[in-house]
């Protein structure tokens, strides 16, 4: 059974930072590309930052670049999304995504889907 549990997720003022890990089990975490995507209230989900399986290349939503870092440790079956410099339109529940061969920036190719963490950035 795949779990991909979200964690780090909270309040805090526009200019702050978070750290989202999102934990992996039930699969062989190295074969999988991870990704992270976002849900405003009353919005679409969108695409934030993806990581290929050795880590070697990462893609960013033109809204996060140079902001947020996305990173993956795969001794830990763990990917991570560092937010810097909150802006109070990241606001919104942040979901980790795995997938299957090969890279996507649309979360309709992602086959395991976490539950889902509130980043809140407060004005």
């Amino acid at each position: 059974q795949v779990q991909l549990v979200e964690s780090g997720g909270g309040l805090v003022q526009a200019g702050g930072s978070l750290r989202l890990s999102c934990a992996a089990s039930g699969l062989t975490f190295s074969g999988y590309t991870m990704g992270w995507f976002r849900q405003a209230p009353g919005e679409e989900r969108d695409f934030v930052a993806a990581i290929t399986r050795s880590g070697a290349v990462r893609y960013y939503a033109d809204s996060v670049k140079g902001r947020f870092t996305i990173s993956r440790d795969n001794t830990k079956n763990t990917v991570y999304l560092q937010l810097n410099s909150l802006k109070p339109e990241d606001t919104a529940v942040y979901y980790c995504a795995a997938k299957t061969l090969g890279t996507s920036l649309y979360g309709y190719d992602y086959n395991y889907w976490g539950q889902g963490i509130q980043v809140t950035a407060s004005s």
